[in-house]
């Protein structure tokens, strides 16, 4: 009973990781409407972000062995809740963007520990699971602030809302501490059939070409997580509201996808997984692209695409242990954790100051761009491993 209690915990923190991803897109018309910012100005926010993120996941491992993972998660969290708090009353933007330290700090420690501890505890179903309980956050996190846009509470209603939501999960993980330890220890269902495994010889190449996967496809998810909301307000005449409702439905396909893919994929594999994942992506990106092609309809690109979105990160995750031995595949899924954050940060924020210099319609054709180069570099991986 403890250990489901333990796993029900570990499924919410996931939850709450993914609260606060997908909200900034949602409230950034407005917040730079109240903070007279120009449209490009949110990368700040988003760099400071994921480069904190980053740095947190690189040093969470050793602290949680140290301290343990529920210590780690319990802390993160608590941060925050905090940080989301003092968002929520920033006087200034650049408050704004010095709060994006500890967001993502907490983002990042308590990503690559749970990661972790599910994939030293549970079964990989349970891997492709707990990145679904993620998009129920993420798809949460925007109907929380379209909700306080739409009312008389304004963004900052809305980050409030999710930052005491942190804080409750923080006082509930500082009181269940104990269930950390009395976690049993089990390998995943599937080490044996790992340990058979007959690698190709490992190519120089590979080792960066599978990160540099993961840099292309969270560029895309989180570019569209993060500017759709932009798009259909400013070019599309649909309102604040109306928008965060799309934003919702986008990552809520994502989740949806993953709670399915966690059923089928023993059966389809990692690699077919994969490559159907991302031409459907590329499928509903370009739909939205082309609202001039399909009219009203091209909105429902959004849920295309974040079905297909569904099963790549996870299966390319998961991929990676059947790709390298053990002390190789290590390094590669360190450095594919490196390269996401970048992905999440850099070019999502070049896409403002694309939108700044072509307008934001130009931002839809470089994300199906970038699937595209995607399912080459994935091609020519699953050759050469």
């Amino acid at each position: 009973m403890a250990n489901l209690i333990l796993l029900g915990i570990v499924y919410v923190s996931f939850i709450s990781l993914g609260l606060p991803d997908a909200i900034l897109g949602v409230a950034w018309p407005a917040i730079r409407a109240d903070m007279g910012q120009p449209l490009a100005a949110v990368g700040a926010i988003t760099i400071a972000m994921t480069l904190s993120a980053a740095a947190a996941s690189s040093f969470a491992g050793p602290i949680a062995k140290r301290v343990g993972t529920g210590t780690v998660v319990a802390a993160s969290c608590l941060m925050t809740a905090l940080a989301l708090l003092a968002f929520s009353v920033a006087p200034s933007f650049v408050w704004l963007v010095a709060l994006g330290v500890p967001l993502g700090l907490g983002a990042g420690a308590v990503d690559a520990s749970l990661n972790h501890f599910v994939a030293a505890h549970y079964s990989s179903r349970h891997m492709n699971w707990l990145h679904g309980f993620w998009g129920v956050g993420a798809t949460t996190g925007p109907l929380i602030m379209g909700l306080a846009l739409a009312g008389s509470s304004g963004w900052a209603g809305g980050v409030r809302t999710i930052g005491l939501m942190q804080l409750s999960l923080a006082v509930l993980l500082w009181a269940t501490l104990s269930l950390w330890t009395k976690e049993h220890s089990k390998p995943p269902s599937d080490e044996s059939e790992h340990a058979e495994a007959v690698f190709k010889p490992l190519q120089p190449l590979a080792l960066w070409l599978a990160p540099a996967l993961f840099l292309f496809y969270v560029a895309a998810e989180m570019g569209t997580g993060l500017w759709a909301a932009s798009i259909l307000v400013t070019d599309r005449g649909v309102s604040t509201a109306q928008a965060s409702v799309w934003v919702s439905v986008y990552f809520g396909s994502i989740t949806a996808g993953r709670f399915a893919v966690g059923l089928i994929a023993n059966r389809l594999g990692n690699r077919r997984l994969v490559r159907l994942g991302i031409g459907a992506a590329t499928a509903g990106a370009l739909v939205f692209a082309l609202p001039q092609v399909f009219g009203s309809y091209a909105s429902f690109g959004l849920v295309l695409m974040g079905l297909g979105c569904a099963p790549v990160f996870p299966s390319l995750m998961h991929e990676t242990a059947r790709r390298f031995p053990d002390d190789v595949a290590r390094t590669v899924i360190g450095r594919q954790m490196t390269f996401a954050y970048a992905g999440g940060s850099v070019i999502p924020a070049a896409f403002g100051l694309l939108a700044t210099w072509a307008g934001l319609e130009a931002v839809m054709p470089v994300v199906v761009l970038l699937l595209l180069a995607l399912l080459a570099m994935v091609v020519a991986l699953d050759r050469m491993t």
